[in-house]
């Protein structure tokens, strides 16, 4: 599907998201990327074969205060 060189990563990749945009509707919350892959902006992704990946989500570390 890319024609970029050098060529770009294929859709099931761990870097895939480093593939160019092809297609951004931002007004929609997406983006196609030459691989194939649909970018959602929660940080989805629905892969060109069906399989969707959820949204990665970091949970934010507690901090501990330090004892006087």
């Amino acid at each position: 599907m890319c024609a970029h060189q050098p060529v770009c990563p294929v859709a099931n990749a761990p870097d895939a998201r480093a593939a160019h945009v092809v297609a951004a509707h931002p007004e929609q919350g997406w983006s196609l990327l030459c691989n194939g892959v649909l970018l959602f902006e929660d940080g989805g992704e629905l892969l060109p074969s069906g399989a969707v990946i959820g949204p990665q989500r970091v949970l934010p570390t507690l901090c501990r205060r330090a004892a006087a």
